[in-house]
């Protein structure tokens, strides 16, 4: 699988090992190049990784996964969508013996070609009749009813950015930019904002993205109020999520503590919209596991910074899209890994008389014999 592989093959594998990155990644100067090479870089092709670790990588299907967070079979997949983008790659780092430089360039060239050839085949808006499904699948999964999604954000730690002042100074005392998201049922991103700044909340942050405006004039193609589970009452779709975000039509947070503690079906609605709205967390935590960057300090500026979660994000669908028996186990071990799992500043917001009176049906509908569980 190997002997063939070109420069762009290898910078997939920059990608996914995550290269380590200097001070200037964003500050590539184009000059003629030298003729000079150093000694080290001169014994790429025999003591390269890709002269060495790479082809004994090749035997082993659940060695290959652990080192690049795919199978072989998922690589090949990936090689063959993106293998004509772009001209000649040069790659990666000291391990392959190429310089640093080279590396940081080939990352953003090969994260902006996989979200040309792969974002509307594995993150795109779905259709009327996969919402139904996504909803489905919520109930017999997490046992939520009429639920299309699981919303949260998760703060990206980045460098201080020049000249940005606090824009990006988060409540942690850090910089960081947000990564809002809706996954379905099955770990799988719905929809992604990124790059908002870390400073704001995350109620704010989804009124001024693309998915909260097109929420809010129905634009996602989402199917008209479906009947509960063996039950003759409708309700709306909604998306589920915590306390930091507004409650509307479209959205389920959790009761406020005053009001949980002093009805107990409150506290049973809370109870379950907690646990379905842990699919999000968990995604999260795959997506921690996979790729290193979420472990530190991402040193890239906020656009590049942007460009390359956006290919994560995509990477992840596409990967469990085809995950095979050995990707789900490596996966799921991997959902223990903290990294930089941040939860987002909380902030409420004002709801409408409508979205209460659906919150509370939803409630009494999960406290009844057709939603109620045996454990309950």
């Amino acid at each position: 699988m190997f002997r063939n592989l070109n420069f762009e093959d290898l910078a997939v594998m920059a990608l996914l090992l995550d290269a380590e990155e200097e001070e200037n990644i964003d500050c590539v100067v184009v000059k003629k190049r030298s003729t000079w090479v150093h000694d080290i870089l001169k014994k790429r092709k025999v003591e390269g990784e890709h002269a060495t670790l790479c082809k004994e990588l090749e035997d082993y299907e659940d060695k290959f996964f652990k080192y690049f967070r795919m199978s072989k079979y998922q690589f090949n997949v990936l090689l063959l969508k993106i293998e004509k983008t772009g001209d000649s790659y040069q790659s990666i780092a000291f391990s392959f013996r190429l310089g640093h430089l080279t590396v940081q360039s080939i990352v953003l060239e090969v994260c902006s070609a996989i979200i040309s050839k792969l974002k509307e085949e594995y993150l795109s808006i779905p259709s009327e009749e996969n919402w139904k499904r996504i909803a489905k699948e919520f109930w017999d999964i997490w046992n939520f009813p009429n639920c299309i999604g699981a919303l949260d954000g998760k703060h990206v730690f980045i460098e201080a950015p020049p000249n940005s002042g606090s824009l990006y100074f988060n409540y942690k005392k850090s910089f960081s930019i947000v990564l809002l998201a809706l996954v379905d049922a099955q770990y799988k991103f719905l929809a992604v904002d990124i790059g908002a700044y870390g400073k704001n909340s995350d109620g704010g942050i989804l009124s001024n993205s693309n998915l909260g405006k097109a929420l809010e004039r129905n634009k996602l193609n989402l199917p008209n109020d479906q009947y509960l589970p063996d039950a003759n009452e409708k309700l709306p779709l909604v998306i589920i999520g915590d306390e930091a975000f507004p409650l509307k039509k479209y959205l389920l947070r959790p009761y406020p503590g005053p009001q949980m503690y002093e009805d107990q079906k409150k506290k049973n609605f809370n109870d379950r919209l907690s646990r379905a709205r842990k699919d999000v967390e968990d995604a999260f935590g795959q997506l921690t596991a996979m790729f290193r960057i979420y472990c530190r300090n991402v040193n890239a500026l906020p656009q590049n910074a942007d460009t390359i979660v956006m290919t994560t994000c995509i990477f992840h669908n596409f990967i469990k899209t085809s995950a095979t028996e050995v990707c789900s186990k490596e996966m799921s071990s991997g959902l223990s890994l903290p990294g930089h799992i941040t939860r987002l500043h909380r902030h409420g917001g004002s709801a409408q008389k409508e979205a209460f009176e659906n919150r509370d049906k939803f409630k009494n509908f999960l406290c009844s014999p057709a939603g109620k569980l045996p454990w309950e």
